[in-house]
Formats: C-alpha cells, sequence, structure tokens
C-alpha cells in the first residue's frame, strides 16, 4: 500500500485529520488479518513511508490506536497488536469488582470459568436481530459458572454465530479468557462492547448453582461484543451476585 487511498466520499475524507484516516487504514489492515495478536508492527517511520504521511501523523494514529486497546506499546521493543491476555487490557471490558477492594487496595482477580453446557441450535428471532442473521442460520449457546477465591459470583450464557466460529464443536473446551481465543484462532477482534445492566431476582437454577437464598438481588449485564469490523460477534448474559460484589466504571 502506498499513499492513502481515497475515501468514497471525498468531502468527508477532507474533514477528517489525516492522522484519524492514516488510524483507520490501520485498522482495515488489522481487520484484514495483515497482523495477528501479539505481532510487531513495522517502525514508525516504515510505516509513515508505506502511507505517505509524516512520522508525526503515524506516531500520532498508533497513539490513538494504543488508546483504544488495539495496540501495546513496550518499552524499548516496539509497537505490537495487542493480545486479550496483556495485562494492560485484561480488565478493558471486565467491570466487576469484591466490595470492599477499591478501599484495602487489592488487585482485581480475573474469575475462573466452569462450563455447563455447549449447544448448537437454529437462532432465535432475537438472536437473528442482534447478529443480522438469516433464518435457519445457526448460533453456539455456552453456558458457564464463574467464580473468584470466594466462589461462585456470576452465571453466564454466551451466544455465538456459527458462521464466524465455523469449526467450533459441542466437545470445545473455551478457556477463560474467550476474547484471546477469538482473536488468536479466527482473526476476531473485540474492539468495544455493549452493556445494559438491570436489577433482577434469581431464577431458582442461577440460585442454586451461585450458592443464594432464592429470589435473591442479582445484577444482569447483557453484553454484545462488537468487533474491529461493526459485526456483533458475541451475546453475552450475566447475572451477578450483588451482596458481595458491585460493578465498578471509572469515567474521565
Amino acid at each position: 500500500m502506498s499513499a492513502i487511498d481515497p475515501a468514497p466520499n471525498p468531502a468527508r475524507l477532507e474533514a477528517q485529520p489525516l492522522y484519524v484516516r492514516a488510524r483507520n487504514v490501520m485498522v482495515e489492515r488489522l481487520i484484514e488479518g495483515h497482523w495477528r495478536p501479539g505481532e510487531m508492527l513495522p517502525s514508525e517511520f516504515a510505516l509513515a513511508a508505506e502511507l505517505g504521511v509524516s512520522q508525526g501523523t503515524m506516531r500520532k494514529a498508533l497513539d490513538a490506536m494504543t488508546t483504544e486497546g488495539l495496540l501495546v506499546r513496550r518499552q524499548g521493543r516496539g509497537t505490537f497488536v495487542a493480545e486479550a491476555e496483556d495485562n494492560s487490557i485484561l480488565f478493558r471490558f471486565y467491570r466487576l469488582t469484591p466490595d470492599g477492594s477499591s478501599q484495602s487496595g487489592a488487585k482485581p482477580s480475573f474469575p475462573e470459568s466452569r462450563y455447563l453446557s455447549r449447544i448448537q441450535d437454529s437462532a432465535s428471532e432475537q438472536e437473528r436481530e442482534i447478529f443480522s442473521l438469516q433464518s435457519g442460520d445457526k448460533v453456539w449457546r455456552f453456558e458457564r459458572i464463574r467464580s473468584n477465591d470466594e466462589g461462585p459470583i456470576l452465571w453466564e450464557q454466551l451466544v455465538l454465530p456459527a458462521k464466524y466460529f465455523p469449526d467450533l464443536t459441542s466437545e470445545t473446551l473455551l478457556p477463560n479468557n474467550v476474547y484471546q481465543f477469538y482473536s488468536t484462532y479466527y482473526g476476531i477482534i473485540v474492539a468495544r462492547v455493549n452493556e445494559q445492566l438491570r436489577a433482577v431476582t434469581a431464577p431458582d437454577k442461577v440460585a442454586d448453582l451461585l450458592s443464594l437464598p432464592q429470589k435473591s438481588p442479582l445484577l444482569e449485564i447483557d453484553r454484545r461484543a462488537i468487533a474491529l469490523d461493526d459485526r456483533v460477534v458475541e451475546w453475552r448474559r450475566s447475572l451477578c451476585r450483588s451482596d458481595t460484589m458491585h460493578y465498578r466504571n471509572e469515567l474521565k
């Protein structure tokens, strides 16, 4: 690729700062799988020459992608495509915190997962709408319990479009960190998530799995994980304990 390719709408292109245009080209290359998670990028100088921009513009584009969690800067080594297990982004999409942890200064821990079921089925009407699927398309539904050192803290169902994950089987054991799995084996990088939160009462089955009294209050998190190319690639429904955990989000 030489200079930045012209956009279909020149007026819109001209309205964008040059570093944004460079960033968009780089994101497209990530979508196309030009660099895999964990792979080191060429130098700023080489990238700037390839895209036909100044080194300062290229640095600003890479800085923007680093802020977004798409890249990781490693002092003295270079710039790398972010992996979902990198410490800098591991908790980017995980906001549950044990009560009192902020006061004690304890570091958050990533919960372990135990899978209860793995089923492929025809997508429901709601699932077809969420994933833009056709009638008859299949989805995978994974049910799991997630626990920390104190025991089970949430029940979760993950729904994945089968066409995005073509070789999954009923024997597939998803790892604890599924976003790393998506990026490593399928080149699907989760760029952002949309979440809706509400208070609910525990269904009998979930109360038993979380060792809670029946009808206990829970926090429900409805999450849509969105890839770099704006596809919804995962729908997740989590029911979380509210007696020992809280949802924490820092706004800047």
